[in-house]
């Protein structure tokens, strides 16, 4: 428990899926940077393939076995191991560290568990252990506030009845804005919606249920850039709500040398500055086939030099292998390359070359690009990517591959021509200058600094009421 010099210990229990585990990371390292000790909670194949601290850290790793269930797979322990369709079976396996963290928490008596959507049930363990808990979550705040109050969420009204209620703003947003979800984006997620599952708890109940459960709300982003949102968090929560800032990587951009990375920097280097878009959609969004193939057709008629990090399925048992089109990669070995294996995002965007980014709009993906001043065409696929595109179209820092609103099919064409307008031409010229601008909000390191600072005050003053 909090002591000498009022230094904290902290345990962080993030959802199985790397783009909750890395900025959980982020924040450990942050706080244990300050002084204050972290335990890091994950699954033992999950804490292996994580990026390590520096060995002096006070950070503690610490492994609870996922329970073996019917339908999961072997070794199956994050999002990025399965389908789609085989999360719901992850999930399951995840509510059945319930009793194992609890023990490891009676153990442990730490201050503080923070703790993300999926365990819902995390805010109540705590508490009934007498440990302050606090609800972190990873995405936006424009998500957040658009999803709405816990009671909404957790069916507790019937404000939202149909898919059609998610693509205007709701009641609860009293400014006017862009931000909501575009039919297709709401129909790709509106079984996250629903309780009819193998769970037998929606998504939205958990998003709810941890926002009401926890003593205090944490999330990623700052007051500078959206301030009318965290007074909007502030209203439906009804509790506080700490921003930690936009979690810029702490890792240094040069890092280790690997095999991967010589041969990407030697093709990029032969590349004149800001000439090669940069294509990656993340480690969670998988395109349809047909998605695959306009994109492809796209990069070719767009004419740029691109390198695309594709993942071609979602781990070992998706039976769904991608397919680019027939003759493209001999079509277009003199003008770009298809990297099928894990690809240094963060080294690939810090180079001069690089010139766009493609990217579905996550989060941690948006603050690598202007932390690399790189400007953004979005094409979204699931999750809180929608949310994300509009808030950046609303500040005119991306431009979103036009598509039919219904079922999000798009072409080659507009690929093509998004990708121009952006990189190439006078009209883009809005997002690229837009981008840098926007640099020192996002990674002023002086600015997370005091977000942290502010963080680990009100974590040490509500021990003491």
């Amino acid at each position: 428990m909090a002591g000498d010099e009022e230094k904290l210990t902290i345990v962080m229990f993030p959802w199985l899926a790397f783009g909750h585990m890395i900025p959980n990371l982020e924040l450990a390292k942050l706080i244990a940077r300050k002084g204050h000790q972290v335990s890091f909670v994950s699954t033992p194949r999950n804490i292996q393939r994580l990026p390590k601290p520096s060995p002096n850290t006070l950070i503690n790793f610490v492994k609870l076995p996922l329970p073996k269930i019917q339908n999961l797979p072997e070794n199956a322990e994050a999002t990025t191991d399965i389908p789609y369709d085989v999360v719901e079976h992850l999930k399951v396996a995840y509510d059945a560290l319930q009793e194992p963290l609890k023990r490891f928490l009676e153990s442990s008596k730490p201050d503080w568990l923070f703790y993300d959507f999926v365990p819902f049930w995390a805010g109540s363990i705590a508490s009934k252990l007498g440990i302050k808990s606090a609800f972190y979550s990873i995405c936006t705040p424009p998500f957040s506030g658009f999803l709405g109050p816990p009671s909404s969420l957790m069916g507790k009204d019937s404000l939202r009845q149909k898919p059609e209620d998610f693509i205007v703003s709701p009641p609860w947003v009293p400014f006017p804005t862009t931000v909501a979800f575009r039919y297709f984006e709401i129909m790709r997620i509106v079984d996250s919606l629903s309780a009819e599952n193998n769970t037998g708890v929606s998504d939205a109940y958990r998003y709810g249920a941890s926002a009401e459960n926890c003593d205090i709300v944490v999330i990623r982003g700052c007051t500078e850039f959206q301030p009318e949102w965290f007074q909007v968090l502030e209203n439906i929560y009804r509790k506080p709500v700490l921003p930690i800032g936009q979690l810029p990587s702490t890792d240094p951009v040069g890092g280790e040398d690997t095999d991967t990375w010589r041969w990407v920097k030697d093709w990029l280097d032969k590349h004149a500055r800001g000439s090669v878009v940069y294509v990656a959609f993340g480690s969670e969004a998988k395109p349809r086939q047909d998605e695959v193939t306009e994109i492809a057709l796209g990069l070719e008629k767009s004419k740029l030099p691109f390198f695309w990090a594709l993942r071609l399925q979602r781990g070992p048992w998706d039976p769904d292998v991608l397919r680019l089109p027939e003759g493209f990669e001999e079509r277009t070995k003199a003008l770009g390359v298809v990297c099928t294996t894990w690809a240094p995002q963060l080294k690939i965007l810090g180079h001069m070359a690089v010139g766009g980014f493609l990217t579905h709009s996550g989060w941690t993906s948006v603050v690598e690009a202007i932390l690399n001043e790189k400007p953004l065409v979005l094409l979204t696929f699931l999750s809180d990517q929608g949310i994300n595109a509009r808030v950046l179209e609303e500040k005119k820092m991306g431009y979103s591959v036009p598509r039919n609103e219904r079922d999000g099919l798009f072409t080659s064409d507009s690929v093509a021509e998004s990708l121009r307008l952006v990189m190439v031409e006078e009209e883009g010229r809005i997002y690229r200058e837009r981008i840098k601008e926007m640099k020192d909000l996002f990674v002023n390191r002086e600015r997370q600094n005091m977000y942290i600072d502010n963080l680990l005050r009100t974590l040490t003053s509500s021990l003491k009421c």
